[in-house]
């Protein structure tokens, strides 16, 4: 019989594969086009729709991470269904501009294929080695029917109420996680079943935050490339890239590692990576996005902006800073949110006065914002660095 679990007293087991980072270059295209979606029509309608579209997105990489979790990717098996996986994945991402046009039917198709494809995937090669966990997946297949029929509904729709079928099918498979996948007939998952491996997790969704603070950079330079460099344009790029690497600090620093520490001693590990990884990530994951296209914003458009735009330039920066609270308040047995973010809120909610009534231009704007994550980053690092020299004992 093949074995398709990882070997997790074998050393080394959790480390991410090459077939993993070979399939995370799909969303790699998949945010580029998100964010060029989001900033072709800066309005709430196109924003909310673009939500949409990412939470899809986010569930089909998160899905699949938590599958690799447990498949061990360098079975055969197992990666030919991650091809598979990266095949209809290009299809849905190169749908995303027109996919509430006249592309839905292809992003509909491609994201149900992917999404019942896998679980019953899974199930399968799980049923022998893993009862339990098979009978999860047994469960989410249902959960991914169920939410496929609403998908398909929409994409025949016109678009106002396409979106709503959307948003249907999105509640439906966000809620399924907590209501642990209960079935009628089947019952409902255990979460001590989700004994993930704590390391990888940690470690796939930290790539995932390298994928969108990437493209980050890559629309800031491509975008640089093709201004006159002048004084404004310079500086617009530097604080864009300098705002990237703060964002970098900011969770990579302490946060991921502390979270990681965490994720592998919980004696519900399940719970603690359905919280603070498959839901808290989305926060983080969504203002990197936003803020590749405030910066994007600023060099094309240094000295004036519309309040959407005004929207961007600090909706991107709050939406991290209170992502990355949510998810270290979660990982480090904190009482309260980090000081440190909750200041940076409320700095940016400072800028919003002068940003709204235009006192301010659009650079100035951005400017702030990175000066808002220096902030939190030097004050994080300080902090605990005094709290280890303090916890340290006395070798005297």
């Amino acid at each position: 019989m093949v074995a398709f679990l990882r070997d997790r007293n074998r050393v080394g087991s959790g480390r991410v594969g090459m077939v993993e980072l070979f399939f995370d270059l799909v969303f790699v295209f998949a945010v580029t086009q998100l964010s060029h979606t989001l900033l072709a029509q800066l309005t709430f309608d196109n924003l909310v729709r673009v939500t949409v579209l990412f939470l899809a997105v986010w569930l089909v990489w998160m899905y699949t991470a938590w599958m690799t979790n447990w498949l061990d990717p360098e079975r055969l098996q197992v990666r030919i269904a991650l091809f598979v996986l990266i095949l209809i994945g290009l299809f849905m991402s190169v749908s995303i501009p027109h996919s509430f046009a006249e592309r839905g039917i292809v992003f509909a198709v491609a994201y149900v294929t992917t999404q019942v494809g896998r679980a019953l995937f899974v199930l399968r090669t799980m049923r022998r080695e893993a009862p339990r966990l098979a009978q999860t997946f047994q469960r989410i297949a249902v959960w991914m029917m169920l939410s496929g029929v609403f998908w398909i509904v929409g994409a025949f729709a016109e678009p106002d109420v396409r979106l709503a079928w959307w948003t249907l099918a999105l509640g439906i498979e966000m809620f399924g996680p907590w209501a642990l996948y209960w079935v009628p007939g089947l019952g409902r998952s255990a979460v001590a079943d989700w004994n993930v491996d704590g390391g990888h997790m940690a470690e796939r969704c930290g790539l995932f935050i390298i994928i969108a603070l990437g493209e980050s950079l890559l629309v800031a330079g491509a975008t640089f490339a093709e201004l006159t460099w002048d004084g404004p344009t310079m500086t617009a790029f530097f604080s864009a890239v300098v705002g990237s690497i703060l964002m970098w600090w900011i969770y990579f620093d302490t946060g991921a590692q502390r979270g990681e520490h965490r994720l592998m001693h919980a004696g519900d590990p399940g719970r603690t990576a359905r919280s603070a990884y498959t839901y808290v990530h989305i926060v983080i994951v969504a203002g990197i996005i936003v803020c590749a296209v405030a910066d994007e914003i600023v060099l094309m458009h240094p000295a004036h902006g519309s309040d959407a735009a005004f929207m961007a330039i600090l909706g991107g920066p709050a939406c991290y800073l209170l992502g990355a609270a949510w998810f270290k308040w979660l990982t480090n047995d904190r009482r309260t949110p980090p000081l440190s973010h909750v200041v940076g809120l409320a700095l940016i909610a400072l800028l919003a006065w002068p940003a709204f009534t235009h006192a301010i231009t659009p650079l100035v704007c951005g400017i702030a914002t990175t000066l808002v994550f220096a902030v939190v980053a030097c004050w994080e690092t300080v902090a605990l660095s005094t709290i280890r020299t303090h916890a340290q004992p006395d070798r005297h």
